[in-house]
C-alpha cells in the first residue's frame, strides 16, 4: 500500500497503480546467467561512480540535463527483472516506487501527463528509486498521424516522460517484454540495456534450490534438481510457482504433517502444470483459424442436404401461414 504522501497526491484509486516498496530482496536472491549478471553489473558500476563523474569531477556542470540513470530491462516474463530494480534500490538504501502504468492510466483517463510529472515529483521528494512496470506501454512509438484523442494524449505523455527524464536526478528503471515497442528518442536518455535472458540448465538447477528453505522446508530423499532443470526450460518464475504448486499438493495430503515431505513427482507435477497454464495462456484465435479443415464424409454431407432440405420446408410452410394470417386479417378489417 502506498504511504500516506503518495494517496494524498494520487487518491485511494491510485494506490494499485502506485506503490512505495520498502526493498529486502538483494542480488543474492536471484539467480542470472553469466551474460545478463555482466550487464548489470556494468549498469550498477554507472549508479556508483555517478557522484564521482558528474560530482566531484563538476561534469554535471557541463551536462546539466540528462541526469538521470535511466536503464531498460528487457526479457521474457519471471526472469528477474524486479527483483533486480528492487536490489539496486535495496543497494542504495532507497525506497522503490513501483509504476504500474496500465493501471495509472485506467484510474486518470484523461489526466495521465500530469500524474507521470507528479510521479517524478514524489520521487524527488522520497529520493526513491523509479521503476515502470510493463514500460512499452508508456514509452510507446508516438503516433504521427493523430486521428484520436487518446493518440494525442499518448503522444503527450511520451513528451512529458521525455522531459521528466530530462530533469530527474536520480534511478529509473524501465522493465518490458516489448523493447521494440520503444519510441526511438528514449535510446539517448537510457544509459545502459540489460537483456534478462531465459537461465541456462545450471542456472535453472540453482534457482529450483533456492526457492527452498535451507532447513525448514522437508525434501524427500528422491528429490533431483538437476534432472528437473535438464527436463524443463523454463524460467524463474515459473519454477517459483511450480514450488508452491508443489507445496501445497504436499500438504494436502493425508497424515501426520511432521512426516509430510515434498517429493520428486510433486515438483514435477507442479512444473508441468505451470506450463500446461502457460500454453493455454498462449492460444489465440489465429492459431484456430490455422488449424487444418475438418474433412466431412459423404454420408455426413448427405445428411446435411437432408437437413437443409427440412429446414426450407419449415421455413417456406412457416411464411405460408403467416401470409393467411395476414389475408385473415384484411378480411376481418373490410368486412
Amino acid at each position: 500500500m502506498a504511504p500516506a504522501p503518495f494517496a494524498r497526491l494520487f487518491g485511494i484509486g491510485g494506490r494499485r497503480a502506485l506503490e512505495s516498496v520498502t526493498p529486502r530482496r538483494t542480488f543474492d536472491d536471484v539467480v542470472l546467467p553469466p551474460a545478463t549478471r555482466r550487464a548489470l553489473d556494468s549498469a550498477l558500476s554507472q549508479v556508483t561512480q555517478h557522484d564521482l563523474i558528474f560530482n566531484r569531477w563538476g561534469l554535471g556542470e557541463r551536462h546539466p540535463t540528462g541526469l538521470a540513470l535511466a536503464f531498460n530491462f528487457a526479457g521474457p516474463p519471471g526472469t528477474g527483472k524486479t527483483i533486480c530494480a528492487e536490489a539496486i534500490a535495496h543497494s542504495l538504501g532507497r525506497r522503490l516506487l513501483l509504476v504500474r502504468y496500465a493501471e495509472l492510466e485506467s484510474v486518470w483517463m484523461g489526466e495521465t501527463p500530469k500524474n507521470v510529472a507528479a510521479i517524478f515529483r514524489a520521487a524527488r521528494e522520497e529520493g526513491a528509486v523509479l521503476l515502470f512496470d510493463e514500460a512499452d506501454a508508456i514509452a510507446s512509438r508516438r503516433s504521427t498521424s493523430i486521428d484520436h484523442g487518446f493518440q494525442r494524449e499518448s503522444n503527450t505523455v511520451v513528451s512529458v516522460l521525455l522531459q521528466e527524464l530530462e530533469a530527474f536526478n536520480g534511478v529509473v528503471i524501465f522493465a518490458t517484454n516489448l523493447a521494440a515497442n520503444f519510441d526511438p528518442a528514449f535510446e539517448r536518455r537510457i544509459r545502459a540495456h540489460v537483456l534478462f535472458e531465459m537461465p541456462g540448465v545450471a542456472e535453472r538447477e540453482q534457482i529450483w534450490r533456492v526457492q527452498m528453505h535451507p532447513t525448514l522446508t522437508p525434501l524427500a530423499d528422491d528429490v533431483d534438481f538437476r534432472s528437473l532443470a535438464e527436463a524443463y526450460e523454463v524460467s524463474g518464475g515459473d519454477i517459483r510457482n511450480a514450488v508452491l504448486r508443489a507445496a501445497l499438493a504436499a500438504a494436502g495430503e493425508p497424515g501426520v504433517d511432521n512426516l509430510k515431505a515434498i517429493h520428486q513427482h510433486h515438483l514435477d507435477a507442479g512444473i508441468r502444470d505451470v506450463v500446461s497454464a502457460r500454453r493455454v495462456m498462449r492460444q489465440s484465435l489465429f492459431e484456430a483459424a490455422e488449424s487444418p479443415v475438418a474433412v466431412v464424409a459423404p454420408d455426413s454431407l448427405q445428411s446435411l442436404e437432408q437437413l437443409r432440405r427440412a429446414i426450407t420446408m419449415a421455413c417456406l410452410a412457416a411464411g405460408g401461414a403467416v401470409l393467411l394470417a395476414i389475408i385473415a386479417l384484411l378480411l376481418a378489417l373490410l368486412s
